[in-house]
């Protein structure tokens, strides 16, 4: 039996729904060895998942890994990570990753989606990767709500704007791959300049060094924005963050702040 929330998340969400709206990103494409709390197996994602929500996260962005622990998009792999997270954090919403890396290639990425079992509530698409348009197509076929990750330094936006599902996506994520503390607040403004086009709501974040000075510029713009393991493993002090709820922790304060 296919399980998948009642919500329809294929509809466009009115400007400013997203507005204050703290993802966080459980693990990405990371390996265990780079740090001692990334969450790989279903039990861990749940774990990190309940406790981030309980820090002041709203969604759960995570990639759903194999035993080894490289990304996958296998059927039986991807409901575990579902079925273990949303029972720890029941009524929010999770979502997954489909970028190439997860599967040979884009058939391959779309076959898996066809045979998922277990929907996740969203799924991000990264459009400057090949298959971008066949596999949010796929997605949204099935109901499942598209993130579409336009990242800085690419023609991204571009092949978006000219995409036939543009105005279907869920939300647009800007990803800021400028790593460095000191640009990327600006790489990320020439980003969100290069985005004006676009009415659907905006995720704003970064990575590394730069994911704090962006999701700072996000909550001073009053854009959602994200932070988890797999944006950063580093405070805004420099220390390593003890897991992704200390990250949250962190993110939520800066939100207050910048709030005010």
């Amino acid at each position: 039996m296919i399980t998948k929330r009642a919500v329809n998340y294929r509809r466009r969400a009115p400007s400013g729904e997203n507005q204050g709206m703290l993802q966080v990103c459980l693990n990405g494409a990371r390996s265990p060895r780079e740090h001692f709390h990334l969450p790989v197996r279903p039990e861990e994602l749940a774990k990190a998942a309940a406790d981030s929500i309980a820090a002041g996260a709203t969604d759960i962005h995570l990639h759903p890994k194999a035993p080894d622990g490289t990304d996958s998009l296998d059927p039986h792999l991807v409901a575990a990570a579902l079925r273990a997270v949303r029972a720890a954090a029941p009524g929010i919403p999770v979502g997954i990753t489909t970028g190439a890396w997860t599967a040979p290639g884009p058939a391959e990425r779309v076959r898996a989606i066809r045979a998922w079992t277990v929907l996740p509530d969203h799924a991000s698409v990264n459009w400057h990767e090949p298959g971008a348009d066949e596999v949010a197509a796929a997605l949204l076929e099935r109901g499942v709500g598209v993130e579409a990750g336009i990242h800085s330094g690419t023609d991204a936006d571009q092949l978006f704007l000219r995409s036939p599902h543009r105005s279907r996506v869920l939300r647009v994520l800007a990803e800021v791959t400028d790593r460095t503390a000191r640009g990327a607040a600006n790489t990320a403004e020439a980003l969100l300049e290069r985005l004006r086009p676009v009415r659907t709501p905006l995720l704003l974040h970064g990575e590394a060094a730069g994911a704090w000075p962006v999701l700072t510029l996000a909550a001073r713009r009053g854009l959602a924005t994200r932070i988890g393991l797999e944006d950063t493993l580093l405070l805004p002090n420099g220390q390593v963050a003890a897991d992704n709820a200390e990250l949250v922790t962190a993110a939520t304060e800066i939100l207050a702040t910048e709030a005010l």
